[in-house]
């Protein structure tokens, strides 16, 4: 299967044509993302190398920034099952992950600079107190992958059902952009895990790895590449292929600054979209005002400190 082609297939003929009403929706409609199952997507950080993974998110967020984003949050639950010792947790559940018959979220409570979601060890599993203060794809996802702190820093992994109950609130946010991925605030009040949905421990530490920051910089390429593309020719053109080829190369000591330059980017070239389409691009119904308010998003998703400081002086605001 050539997954990039048809990553870049469906982004043009499916997700962008349905893009403006996704944007307008109270929630992505499912078959969007079931069309991404069908094509084999789900599974593809389990059977695909690295670079080819970040070229499909790249091709699908220039189709749909919404669609791409909650097809993205999939990903770190596939990966961290593919590559577990294991055997019952890859039993368990990797064929239905890589099928999209369960889909998946993301909480990153515990991963955050400062953890709001804390874990405790007790009988059988650990119990998880605290919030996520952003997941998305609430009511569309099955199970969300939490990332909780330990007293003692270290980040435990889990499986948790997408469901409200007692132990488990959800309040929903209103959103500039990507409205619809259905992003909620989540509140965890003594929600016990068992040890067989914990899917990876590790100490707190290092900063975020360079192959972290080049997915999300994924998500900024494809905006600024659909930008570009309804343009026409443009010096922003070798721009993007520049910035592209300097996140391909993973160096641990730029990756964080061209993260940045990724997002400002996307955010240059939306503005110089709305600029060549003039007035009509604050009407609604037009992709320019769309992908603006998409590249504000990518600009500050998931921003770690060392891409703010960087985007901060790209910007010229320090």
């Amino acid at each position: 299967m050539d997954a990039v082609g048809t990553a870049q297939q469906l982004a043009d003929d499916v997700l962008f044509p349905a893009a403006l009403a996704t944007d307008a929706a109270d929630a992505a409609p499912a078959e969007l993302l079931d069309a991404l199952a069908d094509a084999g997507l789900y599974g593809i950080r389990a059977e695909a190398d690295f670079a080819t993974v970040c070229a499909v998110q790249e091709a699908l967020a220039s189709g749909c920034l919404t669609t791409a984003f909650l097809w993205a949050q999939h990903l770190g639950l596939v990966h961290a099952i593919a590559s577990s010792s294991d055997e019952a947790l890859r039993s368990t559940w990797l064929e239905r992950l890589r099928r999209g018959d369960v889909r998946a979220g993301l909480a990153l409570g515990g991963a955050l600079p400062q953890p709001t979601l804390h874990a405790t060890a007790s009988e059988g599993g650990f119990v998880l107190d605290g919030v996520s203060p952003f997941l998305s794809g609430w009511g569309l996802v099955d199970v969300v992958h939490a990332a909780a702190r330990t007293a003692d820093g270290e980040i435990v992994w889990t499986i948790v059902d997408a469901a409200e109950g007692d132990s488990l609130r959800v309040d929903r946010l209103s959103l500039v952009a990507l409205n619809a991925t259905v992003t909620v605030r989540a509140t965890f009040d003594g929600l016990r895990v068992p040890a067989d949905r914990v899917t990876g421990r590790h100490p707190v530490g290092g900063g975020t790895p360079p192959e972290g920051l080049r997915l999300r910089a994924a998500l900024a390429l494809g905006v600024a590449a659909r930008c570009c593309r309804l343009l026409g020719p443009t010096p922003l053109d070798e721009e993007l292929a520049a910035c592209r080829a300097e996140l391909d190369r993973l160096d641990p000591a730029t990756i964080a600054a061209e993260r940045a330059y990724a997002g400002e980017l996307a955010v240059r070239a939306a503005a110089a979209l709305m600029t060549a389409t003039g007035s009509r691009s604050l009407l609604l119904s037009d992709h320019a005002q769309r992908l603006a308010r998409e590249a504000l998003f990518v600009l500050v998703y998931a921003l770690r400190p060392e891409s703010r400081a960087a985007l901060l002086v790209r910007l010229g605001a320090t």
